[in-house]
């Protein structure tokens, strides 16, 4: 297994400074990781760092909270696309999703694949560790109503990260066609096969040199 192709390097730390991603993209172009994931400020950077490469240029949306209106993420979203991002990873409205307004979540992630324009691919972040196991499932079903084309655990930004339990019960509830993308908590080899296991297509990772090595890593993004 090319377990590096599965890897989103990730770096998303609000102190993050030039020189960090230049070394990102860096790591990413040697290892062969699958993308870069940074914020939208850095995307025209990563964009020219990776030229020439077969590394993808990722971006968050409405990150880390979710709580900015469709419009600004659909926004956020051409922004990024016209900076040169592949991938978008938005965050839903997760208080939305709470007080049972769906059609407000379904309509938020709906402005950002209608942003997308068919010119990347969109992974929707539900931060599972906020949701009820009824919640996660509903999360899921809307996302796949909407025409994402992943499902994401979380952040790494909140009070957890993902789970074994909570990639099977996403990959259940998706099908076998969508991506499913397992971020936060994982720096280590061992745990990030166990998520492949239990269905996962993609790992978000700041560790990620140390899992391909199979060392231990430090902390999120």
């Amino acid at each position: 297994m090319n377990l590096a192709k599965y890897i989103d390097h990730t770096i998303l730390k609000p102190d993050t400074i030039k020189e960090d991603v230049i070394r990102v993209c860096s790591e990413a172009k040697e290892y062969g990781f699958f993308s870069v994931c940074v914020n939208p400020h850095y995307v025209s950077l990563v964009k020219k760092e990776l030229e020439g490469s077969d590394v993808k240029v990722c971006s968050v949306i409405g990150f880390p909270l979710g709580a900015s209106v469709p419009e600004t993420k659909a926004y956020e979203t051409r922004k990024a696309i016209a900076d040169g991002a592949n991938e978008i990873d938005m965050v839903i409205n997760v208080s939305a999703l709470k007080n049972k307004e769906y059609d407000l979540v379904l309509n938020d992630i709906k402005a950002v694949v209608e942003a997308l324009e068919g010119k990347a691919i969109l992974k929707v972040i539900i931060e599972t560790c906020l949701l009820t196991e009824e919640e996660k499932v509903k999360a899921c079903e809307l996302s796949v109503e909407a025409g994402a084309h992943f499902v994401k655990t979380s952040t790494g930004f909140s009070t957890g990260g993902a789970t074994a339990e909570d990639i099977s019960l996403m990959r259940k509830t998706v099908g076998p066609d969508l991506g499913v993308k397992a971020s936060g908590g994982v720096r280590d080899r061992e745990t990030a096969l166990k998520m492949i296991e239990a269905g996962a297509t993609r790992i978000g990772a700041s560790s990620s040199i140390a899992i391909v090595k199979g060392e231990e890593g430090s902390s999120d993004y």
